[in-house]
């Protein structure tokens, strides 16, 4: 861990992932080097290295950090060369990928939220990711097939077309439910999906066929 932030906010972020138990250095590097504080309004900027979620307008959240780092350790288990975002949301998550894999597509149906994020991962420099506004419960059919694909939101149920679009051996990393909701790691197999609980969590819903 030594070394990789650069203030002394994301060092003890990085430290509490690291407690959590992300131990991925590729990951917790990825968040030590990415502002969180640029994601967020102003008002909630000294707010950005709290191991926690916080709003980003339009009924959106920026998800905690130790979220971020758990789905991404799991996306990039197999080092992944395409990757599928569904939800850009503030474009957090995407620009810690975006660190990680070499293409990244990223779908969000709130056309405001896309535009800010697509500036912030420009002034980041990181230019690797494809932005597309659209239903994110259709995935990016012409871009596939994905190595890996992450759902920001919890779906009310599996997409079966994000499985589709998966390549064989990819993954899905996917909050599933609604009053419940568990994190799920969906494997792409030649016989067919094989299915992993990882853990139970919280966010907001993936809304289907609606966009903003």
């Amino acid at each position: 861990m030594k070394g990789f932030a650069s203030t002394t906010a994301a060092q003890n972020l990085v430290r509490k992932l690291y407690e959590a138990g992300i131990r991925d250095n590729r990951v917790l590097e990825a968040v030590a080097l990415t502002p969180r504080q640029l994601f967020l309004d102003g008002a909630l900027a000294h707010k950005a290295y709290e191991n926690t979620a916080l709003p980003i307008g339009q009924g959106q959240t920026i998800s905690q950090p130790y979220i971020v780092a758990r789905m991404t350790e799991l996306v990039i288990q197999t080092n992944p060369q395409k990757v599928l975002e569904i939800g850009t949301g503030s474009g957090y998550q995407a620009a810690i990928l975006a660190r990680l894999v070499p293409q990244l597509c990223t779908v969000e149906r709130i056309k405001s939220l896309q535009i800010q994020a697509r500036q912030r991962l420009k002034r980041l420099d990181l230019h690797n990711v494809a932005f597309k506004y659209g239903d994110g419960w259709q995935g990016w059919g012409s871009k596939a097939p994905y190595d890996a694909i992450i759902v920001t939101a919890a779906a009310a149920t599996l997409p079966p077309v994000l499985i589709q679009q998966l390549a064989v051996g990819g993954r899905l990393v996917i909050p599933v439910g609604e009053t419940q909701q568990s994190l799920l790691l969906i494997i792409r197999t030649e016989q067919g999906v094989h299915q992993e609980l990882v853990e139970e969590v919280r966010f907001v819903p993936l809304v289907n066929g609606e966009l903003a």
